[in-house]
C-alpha cells in the first residue's frame, strides 16, 4: 500500500463538529445491523442469491430514498474525510477497501471486546463520489452495503450520485441485468427511486469541491444547486450534466471549455478550472469519473485530482485503487491499494520496458 502526502492549506475558523449520534437499538437499526452483518461477514459469492430477501433490499432502497429527500444537493462536510472513487460493482473490493482504511467506529464491536472504539492512522468517516453500480459483478451488493452504512452512520458515510446513478446508462451496463436476472424489475425500479434523490456535489472544509464528473461552466455559486427539484434524471447538457459526466483535458483551445466526445457533459482546460476556482472561492477538486492506473491522478498544478477505487478495473486492468485522506487540518494524502498480484504485474510490465529499452 503506498502513500503520498501533498499539503493543500489551513482550515483555520472552521467548527469541528462531530455530527449525530450513532443509534444503537430499535428496528430500524436491528434491520440495518442485520443487512450490514450478513453482507460483511456471510456474504460469499455462493451464497449470494439466498443470503438477503427482495423486499430486504427494496425497503433498504425506500429508506435510503428518503435519507437522500432530506440532505443538500451539495452535502457541507467538515474534515477529517477519506474521499473514494468509482467503485463499480467490485463488491470484494469494497470491502477490501474497509479493511485496509478501518469500517467507522463502533463497527464492528467483538465479543469481548472493548466498546470504545480505537484511534486509527485515517479517517474513519467515507465520502463516496459514485459509479456504485455497473460493470462489475456485484452491483447489488456494492450499493445495499453503502446504502445500509449511509442510513446507520448518517454522521460518517457520504454518497454522492454519478453518471452511472441513472437509468439511462445502468439499463445498458449490466445493473438492469443483474437485478432482472437476479431478482425482478420491481428491485431495479426501487434502486432508480433512491438515485434520482441522492446529492451530486460536496465541499469539505469550504475549501475542496468534490463530484463525481467534474466543473461546470454554468454553475458559479453553489447555491445554485439548492434550487434543483428532486427526484430527477440526469440529463445530457447544464450544471447537472457535468457535474456527473465532465473530464478534465490539456487538449482544449484556451485551456477552456469544450463538448466532450462522451456526448454528454463538457470537457474543461487548466484556464477553466483556474477560473472555476476563483469564482467559487475554494482550492481544489476532487472527482472520479476515469480510470487511472496509479488510482489517482492530477492536473492543473495538483489544483484537481481524480480518484478511482476499483482496483483491477472488470479484471481487465492491472490499476491500482486509491482514497484520498483529508485530515481537520486540510492537509491531504492518498493511499493506494490492490491485490498482490496487481503489484507483480505492474513490477514485471516496467522491468520488460527497462529491459528492452537497455538492449536498444
Amino acid at each position: 500500500m503506498a502513500e503520498i502526502d501533498f499539503p493543500l492549506g489551513g482550515a483555520e475558523g472552521l467548527p469541528d463538529g462531530e455530527g449525530s449520534e450513532v443509534p444503537t437499538n430499535g428496528k430500524v437499526y436491528e434491520f440495518l445491523r442485520s443487512i450490514i452483518n450478513r453482507l460483511v461477514d456471510d456474504w460469499c459469492p455462493g451464497n449470494c442469491q439466498s443470503l438477503i430477501e427482495e423486499k430486504e433490499y427494496i425497503e433498504l432502497c425506500y429508506r435510503a430514498r428518503e435519507a437522500f429527500w432530506m440532505d443538500r444537493v451539495c452535502l457541507e462536510i467538515e474534515p477529517s474525510i477519506t474521499i473514494c472513487g468509482d467503485i463499480h460493482g467490485q463488491f470484494e473490493d469494497l470491502c477490501q477497501l474497509f479493511a485496509t482504511f478501518f469500517f467507522p467506529p463502533h463497527f464492528p464491536v467483538e465479543k469481548g471486546a472493548s466498546k470504545e472504539p480505537k484511534e486509527q492512522p485515517t479517517p474513519q468517516r467515507y465520502l463516496f463520489l459514485g459509479d456504485y453500480v455497473d460493470r462489475g459483478p456485484f452491483s447489488i451488493e456494492t450499493i445495499s452495503l453503502l446504502f445500509a452504512l449511509r442510513l446507520l452512520y448518517p454522521d460518517k458515510i457520504f454518497l454522492l450520485r454519478g453518471n452511472h446513478e441513472s437509468r439511462a446508462v445502468n439499463t445498458q451496463y449490466g445493473f438492469y441485468f443483474e437485478c432482472t436476472r437476479r431478482f425482478s424489475i420491481n428491485l431495479y425500479e426501487a434502486f432508480q427511486y433512491a438515485f434520482n434523490c441522492m446529492p451530486i456535489c460536496a465541499t469539505v472544509g469550504k475549501r475542496i469541491v468534490c463530484m463525481h464528473g467534474g466543473i461546470s461552466e454554468d454553475l458559479r455559486d453553489l447555491a445554485q444547486l439548492e434550487t434543483l427539484e428532486r427526484p430527477f434524471d440526469i440529463p445530457d447538457i447544464g450544471v447537472m450534466s457535468d457535474l456527473c459526466w465532465a473530464d478534465p483535458s490539456n487538449c482544449v483551445d484556451e485551456g477552456m471549455y469544450a463538448d466532450s466526445p462522451r456526448g454528454a457533459g463538457r470537457i474543461f482546460g487548466p484556464a477553466a478550472l483556474d477560473e472555476w476556482l476563483e469564482t467559487l472561492n475554494v482550492d481544489m477538486v476532487v472527482r472520479a469519473h476515469q480510470i487511472v492506473m496509479d488510482g489517482y491522478e492530477f492536473f492543473s498544478n495538483k489544483k484537481l485530482v481524480t480518484i478511482f477505487s476499483a482496483p483491477s478495473y472488470c479484471g481487465h486492468f492491472d490499476n491500482l485503487g486509491a482514497v484520498m485522506h483529508v485530515y481537520k487540518n486540510m492537509e491531504c494524502s492518498i493511499n493506494c491499494f490492490a491485490d498482490e498480484k496487481i503489484y507483480k504485474n505492474r513490477l514485471d510490465a516496467f522491468n520488460k520496458k527497462e529491459a528492452k529499452s537497455n538492449m536498444g
